[in-house]
């Protein structure tokens, strides 16, 4: 018989997946920033392209380095465990990362953040 056409899947986007050397390129990312950085903050966000999220971003921008994306593939950057973070305590940080978040990476003092926060 011949071969039917209707219950064929059809992609209706036109992007194509970023594969496993886009996650790589990644955890490098995280794993350079945490050596260079000293600090680093998990938020939350409703609304990454807030105009608000976005100022905040451009303020920090010459100190600090966001990264949005995948939670696991940031978990998997900082360590899940004591066994496999790359510095002590990391591995508590990918444990708050849930749902909609981030990570920033700054050399700024915690009061100067939070002033920008505020």
């Amino acid at each position: 018989m011949p071969k039917s056409k209707r219950n064929r899947a059809v992609t209706l986007s036109k992007t194509k997946k970023k594969g496993r050397e886009h996650k790589e390129n990644v955890v490098n990312a995280i794993r350079e920033s945490v050596e260079k950085y000293g600090s680093v903050y998990v938020f939350t966000f409703e609304n990454m392209r807030n105009l608000k999220f976005k100022e905040f971003r451009d303020q920090l921008k010459s100190s600090s380095r966001f990264f949005l994306g995948s939670n696991k593939v940031m978990q998997v950057a900082l360590g899940r465990s004591a066994a496999d973070e790359i510095r002590p305590g990391l591995h508590k940080i990918s444990k708050l990362l849930r749902g909609d978040s981030g990570i920033c990476f700054t050399s700024l003092p915690k009061q100067e953040v939070e002033r920008f926060i505020i």
